[in-house]
């Protein structure tokens, strides 16, 4: 048997364990889902209405929102159709699209918070400067950078890997990742492995190192200030820093995951862990902005004081 050739689709083998009680998962997969598209469109809906927050710190928060939209829409349409149809296949060409958009999804959510964290260090740290520094076209210039370079990032890594020979046409996934699409090759993966490796340096530790700087000095700043202060740049800053935290670990389990494997861990919960980083950030992001920051809150409630009104209306 020729195991040079490559498969034209993939078998998805993470669904096995969830046959038995696939309704069920399909129906708290739809409901997550939903709930992505309304908490973050919601949010986003108000912050383009409203003129007030037509300012860098919340273009960048509906950003990030946008990008918790794209995320989440690269895997659970596909994943919700899996989890009804009787075989749970995919084209080895959308398979690796949806490498593609996830991996993209997960390297911009870096370049965004680093983003935030930019225009929140020039607002605390240099507030004098921070209409000069900060302007309308510093702000388009970082959101280009933010989706462009994980783009070029992910893009180079989806094209190593479309070069490949597979031995081997099964995932022992529930969702397509460029590293899982890697093993099944036949041919060595030494490239690919370092480019993978590359990558992740690059995509992860300058954001990274950046965000803590920028919070190291933020919080100098803070201490040197009235309690006033303290409290007015916790109010900005906290939301941005828990949601860092947030996809930070999540973010690292799923890495960490991928590439070890532990057998120790039951297979369905893997499976369910596998999905944190599409499941947690989408929902959480949101919830922590709608909560924290007062203004949006505000709005966010009349929206829905406003079709509560209607509803007794009719």
């Amino acid at each position: 048997m020729d195991y040079s050739t490559n498969f034209t689709y993939l078998s998805l083998e993470g669904h096995v364990e969830l046959e038995n009680y696939r309704y069920i998962y399909f129906i708290l997969a739809l409901s997550v889902y939903m709930m992505i598209i309304g908490f973050n469109t919601v949010i986003i809906f108000v912050i383009f209405k409203k003129k007030r927050f037509h300012e860098p710190m919340y273009i960048f928060i509906a950003a990030l929102l946008c990008n918790s939209l794209f995320g989440s829409t690269a895997l659970y349409p596909k994943l919700l159709i899996d989890l009804l149809s009787e075989k749970q296949t995919v084209s080895y060409n959308v398979c690796l699209f949806q490498a593609f958009c996830l991996y993209t999804y997960g390297a911009s959510e870096f370049t965004l918070l680093s983003a935030m964290a930019y225009d929140r260090y020039v607002s605390i740290c240099n507030p004098l400067l921070y209409a000069n520094v900060v302007k309308m076209s510093t702000v388009r210039k970082l959101l280009f950078l933010s989706w462009f370079l994980p783009c070029c990032e992910t893009g180079g890594g989806v094209i190593l890997t479309s070069q490949l020979r597979l031995c081997k046409f099964k995932l022992n996934r529930i969702y397509c990742d460029n590293f899982s699409i890697v093993k099944l090759s036949c041919k060595e993966t030494s490239l690919n492995n370092i480019y993978g490796l590359f990558i992740f340096i690059i995509a992860v530790f300058p954001p990274l190192i950046f965000i803590l700087y920028s919070y190291i000095r933020i919080l100098t700043v803070c201490l040197k200030n009235s309690k006033d202060f303290r409290r007015k740049a916790l109010k900005t800053c906290l939301p941005h820093l828990l949601i860092f935290i947030n996809f930070s670990v999540n973010g690292s389990f799923e890495i960490i995951n991928n590439r070890l494997e532990s057998k120790q861990i039951p297979h369905i919960m893997t499976m369910i862990l596998s999905l944190e980083l599409a499941l947690i950030p989408p929902l959480f992001n949101p919830v922590i902005y709608g909560l924290k920051l007062q203004e949006i809150f505000n709005d966010v409630k009349k929206i829905f004081q406003c079709q509560k009104r209607v509803q007794i209306y009719f």
